[in-house]
């Protein structure tokens, strides 16, 4: 009985996840067989920029970040990762190495490895699968590319209000309007927004005196998040 509620679990978790959203239960069921629970403790990382890629990872539990090497040293973060997001897929499938690092953040966090060996082998013996994954695959960068081609317009102001709707959005699942806590400092919203910290810092002043958010050390308390939509252009 605890297999199968393990299984179940797993499957659930996969269900969640946008790259595996057109597989049917049996589908998902073949990759919770592969699937290998991992546990890391708050500042671990997962995988280094530049490592053989040997699996790919979904969030379980805790938050990850994802950050890349500058080459004059500094480390950007590229994204914060929640339950159901995952990470490595591409290198995974392509066989390259990673390009970029993923360390957990604020706490212990937990990923579902989906070993690269046992996915590809199952997408070879499994080919309408592999159609389904490749389709998400391009939905997913379709919206990448939107991404960059609405960003690459917005003022500084509307990229930090968007990057604040997005954590807020991720923090906040039931759709709720109520104050949320984003634990991030003003570097790495910085980071996310393709800006300064200087820049951000100035912009949550704004905020601030507009009573929208309450800003800490390492971390931004959204009093009224549905007023940032004002900020996004």
């Amino acid at each position: 009985m605890a297999v199968a509620l393990a299984e179940e679990s797993v499957v659930g978790l996969l269900r969640s996840v946008p790259l595996f959203a057109e597989l049917d239960d049996a589908e998902l069921e073949r990759f919770s067989r592969v699937a290998v629970p991992r546990s890391y403790p708050d500042g671990t990382r997962v995988f280094h920029e530049g490592d053989h890629s040997d699996a790919c990872y979904i969030v379980r539990s805790g938050t990850f970040r994802v950050t890349r090497q500058h080459p004059d040293g500094r480390a950007i973060t590229l994204a914060t990762l929640g339950t159901g997001d995952i990470v490595g897929e591409l290198a995974m499938l392509d066989g390259e190495v990673r390009s970029a690092s993923v360390e957990t953040l604020g706490g212990e966090g937990e990923l579902l490895a989906l070993p690269a060996g046992d996915v590809r082998a199952l997408l070879a013996r499994h080919p309408d699968i592999t159609v389904k994954m490749v389709a998400a695959l391009t939905r997913r960068l379709r919206a990448a590319n939107e991404r960059i081609s609405r960003q690459s317009f917005q003022t500084v102001p509307s990229r930090v209000a968007g990057v604040l709707a997005q954590l807020v959005s991720e923090e906040n699942m039931d759709g709720g309007h109520s104050e949320v806590t984003i634990r991030m400092n003003q570097a790495d919203l910085a980071q996310l927004a393709g800006t300064s910290r200087e820049s951000v810092s100035r912009f949550l002043a704004e905020l601030e005196r507009a009573g929208v958010v309450r800003a800490g050390r390492g971390r931004v308390a959204v009093l009224e998040p549905e007023k940032l939509s004002n900020y996004i252009f």
